[in-house]
């Protein structure tokens, strides 16, 4: 059996209604589509979430609290990750892109103190936490900052 032989089994793939094809076939004239309304006509698509023009559940709902649009969120490393890179590594975005932490260069990130750090390493990190620094300096690391 190959891919080009498959078919599906009889029965398990029906054919379209076929519309608008005469009296006789018990969808003709209109095409089942009724007289006259938005829905009798080509084109007609319905908006999502409408009712009918009843007020829709998007709007009878209550609103509550305050969506900050342009909130950034930042991706979490551990040191346990950073742990992972070799003793005197220079740790900065572009490291971290390449060990596959982080998705692209521009993504923000926060170094929290989750685990523990055996190895001297230098932090080219904007955001880290008061802990994390103190855990990279015990280790003989540095912290440098670096603007976001």
């Amino acid at each position: 059996m190959t891919l080009n032989t498959l078919t599906p089994s009889e029965g398990a793939r029906k054919s379209n209604k076929r519309v608008g094809r005469g009296a006789g076939s018990g969808s003709g004239k209109t095409a089942s589509r009724g007289h006259k309304g938005a829905r009798a006509r080509t084109g007609y698509s319905m908006k999502p979430g409408f009712e009918g023009g009843q007020m829709p559940l998007h709007r009878r709902l209550p609103k509550r609290g305050f969506k900050n649009a342009f909130k950034v969120e930042a991706v979490l490393i551990s040191l346990e990750m950073l742990d992972s890179f070799g003793q005197g590594a220079t740790v900065d975005q572009q490291a971290l892109v390449d060990a596959g932490f982080i998705k692209d260069i521009q993504t923000p990130v926060k170094v929290l103190a989750n685990g523990e750090l055996h190895k001297s390493l230098t932090v080219k990190l904007s955001r880290l936490s008061a802990k994390a620094r103190e855990q990279i300096a015990a280790a003989g690391g540095t912290v440098v900052e670096e603007a976001q």
